[in-house]
């Protein structure tokens, strides 16, 4: 493998497997409330969160963790605005006290907070305005969860990104993903320049998974997994994904770090191939390269449809984590190729209605799908092209599925939000 791409290969799994505390949208939503707060230099009487329609989906639903069990944008925003600290970006909210909770409930309770749906071209927006003792400020992050792109105190602009400069600037070329060169790469490459980011990610996600199954959080999609199909490491793949998304979902306070964005498709990627590498008894290297072979796979998917649709996010990470373990089981390009089709073959189409506690159960469906799209190809099956979205070669049938994704469901999108925004009315 060149050096060049060897290089970016590293700077994209820095730059996407970050931590992060709670679901990401509700965190981005405190962020820059946190942010707002701190250049308003007082504690505002006034709020007005501006967000676009994918933010909204994805933040009425899930619970803010550290506040108690609170859900919503302005639950999100009064949190922040009460006790965040916005140098922690997505773990503004992980430093609260149980104290301090009391103090989010109150500026709730008086806060004016106002919800209005941005319409300006972006798939995903947040701005915050807050007023009080006769000061105003702003902050605007478009396009990534933490990309701001403008801060301002009084009208006077502290901070700001001109229009052309709004996408998020990121060092690593992600285009320059193909599934051949990812499997080059996980066998290429210097277990030391790796080791951190995905032990850390191994550390941090087994952590809330078995925190997941030892709670009572959201519907206990990985508790029943368990109790109802047994103990077998196919099941206990998707039992431990989904525990994660369970105590993730309904407010453990427990980090978990992200895949493209998303802690759901963090959980997807990682859980199911360390659950594979102790009953294989694989090595720690060999758990690290295949990591990184699920965790690029999810990005690669996930780059072409962009960071929120109506293409539920999992899905992605499913493929991921069935060519990490098609992986482990010492597959290489060839095989985890037909992985891959498989996988989407079985699976694309499942919609995002935003984050809630029924994302633990679509987990499930997208680990069973790469699963089987492993065992599928471990036994000498695979669909072909033609076969629906199928068409001949893995980066051709990555292209439809982002096509689909990103433009297909475009108004699947639409009709789920206004669905949602009708049943809050």
């Amino acid at each position: 493998m060149d050096r060049h791409s060897y290089e970016e290969y590293i700077r994209i799994l820095e730059e996407e497997l970050v931590p992060a505390m709670g679901c990401t949208e509700p965190i981005a939503v405190a962020y820059a409330a946190a942010l707002a707060r701190s250049a308003l230099g007082c504690m505002p009487d006034r709020a007005v969160v501006k967000a676009s329609a994918n933010i909204i989906k994805n933040v009425k639903s899930v619970v803010v963790p550290n506040t108690g069990g609170l859900r919503g944008i302005p639950a999100a925003a009064a949190a922040g605005i009460a006790v965040g600290r916005e140098e922690k970006k997505l773990e503004v909210l992980s430093q609260v006290t149980q104290e301090q909770i009391g103090e989010i409930q109150a500026m709730l309770d008086r806060l004016d907070c106002t919800v209005e749906q941005a319409d300006n071209g972006h798939i995903f927006y947040i701005g915050v305005s807050l007023s009080g003792d006769g000061h105003t400020a702003w902050v605007e992050i478009a396009d990534h969860h933490t990309n701001v792109t403008a801060i301002e105190r009084d009208g006077q602009m502290l901070s700001q990104k001109a229009g052309e400069d709004w996408e998020p600037k990121q060092a690593a070329d992600r285009n320059l993903l193909t599934v051949e060169q990812i499997v080059e790469f996980a066998d290429c490459v210097d277990i030391e320049d790796i080791r951190e980011v995905l032990q850390r990610q191994i550390d941090c996600n087994t952590a809330i998974a078995e925190e997941g199954l030892r709670g009572n959080y959201g519907a206990r999609i990985g508790s029943i997994l368990l109790q109802a199909y047994g103990d077998s490491v196919h099941n206990r793949a998707k039992a431990y994904a989904a525990a994660g998304s369970d105590g993730r979902m309904n407010g453990c306070e427990l980090p978990v770090v992200i895949n493209s964005g998303s802690g759901n498709q963090g959980l997807t990627a990682s859980l199911p191939v360390i659950i594979y590498a102790q009953e294989l008894g694989s090595s720690r290297e060999e758990l690290y390269r295949a990591l990184a072979v699920s965790n690029l796979v999810t990005i690669h998917l996930k780059t072409g449809i962009g960071p929120l649709s109506a293409y539920c996010g999992a899905t992605s990470a499913g493929c991921g984590a069935g060519a990490g373990v098609t992986y482990l089981y010492g597959g290489r390009f060839h095989e985890i190729a037909h992985t891959i089709v498989n996988a989407l073959a079985i699976n694309s189409g499942m919609i995002c209605d935003g984050a809630k506690a029924s994302c633990a159960a679509k987990i499930a469906s997208a680990v069973e799908a790469g699963l089987l799209g492993m065992q599928m190809q471990r036994n000498g099956s695979q669909f072909y092209g033609g076969d629906g979205i199928i068409v001949k070669g893995v980066e051709n049938t990555i292209r439809n599925v982002c096509e689909l994704a990103r433009d297909g469901m475009r108004e699947t999108d639409h009709t789920i939000i206004q669905m949602m925004i009708n049943s809050c009315m």
